[in-house]
């Protein structure tokens, strides 16, 4: 069955004029999670042979920028860099391409495989972190972000990290995705700019009372929401969720 998916999606990737069957992925994650959308400028790192570019592409008929070290062949409509995606440079070139920030950062880049498991997972995260850190210098504020990572012990590590710089976060294997791989997409939306992560803990002051009747307290010019808290109240919070806009936070600790 796995042979049968496999070659159906390569012989549609010849037809459809794909550079990769990976292209198939990147359509099923975005008919599933709308990440793309017309207009939109996305960044495709390690975007090499360019199946995803030509998907970015077609999907949002906007700038679409492609860095890879290996070369790209030239696809319309699209600008491509031979670049490390870890590199402080990188960044200064693909915005300089975009002519500002992007709505989107999409990784399909995998580690070249040694067949030690183990070693293979790790590189894998550690590309996956490398993109994570690239996307939070070259997203818009509430962008959007694609990654592929392989499953292991590390990947729950590696998907709170991600939680904690977006408001949805899903992890998620395409149908295209052959079924016997260990790749797995992590989906995440709406990029968090403000002050506050979850998990993070701090002192604050209830500054006023919203309409719900919760206590909000401000940091950085960011509402810090408090359930069961009252004007003027001292106290040591827990951030249990982060949203655009605002945060949840639970009591640690009262103070006098």
């Amino acid at each position: 069955m796995a042979r049968d998916q496999r070659d159906y999606y390569y012989r549609l990737a010849k037809e459809e004029g794909f550079r990769a069957r990976s292209a198939y992925k990147l359509l099923q994650i975005n008919e599933k999670f709308n990440v793309i959308k017309r207009g939109d400028s996305v960044v495709d790192l390690g975007a090499a042979p360019g199946g995803w570019l030509q998907v970015a592409e077609k999907l949002s008929g906007g700038k679409i920028v492609g860095v890879d070290l290996e070369g790209i062949s030239y696809i319309p409509g699209v600008t491509t860099f031979r670049a490390d995606i870890t590199a402080e440079s990188t960044v200064d070139l693909v915005k300089e391409a975009l002519g500002g920030e992007a709505d989107v950062v999409i990784c399909d880049a995998a580690p070249n495989l040694s067949g030690a498991w183990d070693r293979d997972h790790a590189i894998s995260v550690d590309l996956a972190r490398s993109a994570l850190q690239m996307a939070k210098k070259l997203l818009k504020p509430r962008g959007n972000f694609v990654v592929k990572v392989f499953q292991g012990d590390m990947f729950t590590d590696y998907l709170n990290e991600v939680r904690k710089e977006f408001s949805t976060v899903h992890a998620h294997s395409p149908v295209a995705s052959r079924k016997e791989s260990a790749e797995t997409y992590v989906v995440a939306k709406r990029l968090l700019t403000g002050p506050v992560r979850k998990g993070d803990r701090l002192d604050i002051e209830i500054e006023s009372v919203g309409k719900s009747g919760d206590g909000v307290a401000m940091v950085e010019g960011f509402a810090i929401i408090v359930r069961g808290s009252k004007l003027g109240e001292k106290m040591r919070v827990k951030i249990d969720a982060v949203k655009p806009n605002f945060a949840f936070a639970d009591v640690l600790e009262r103070k006098d």
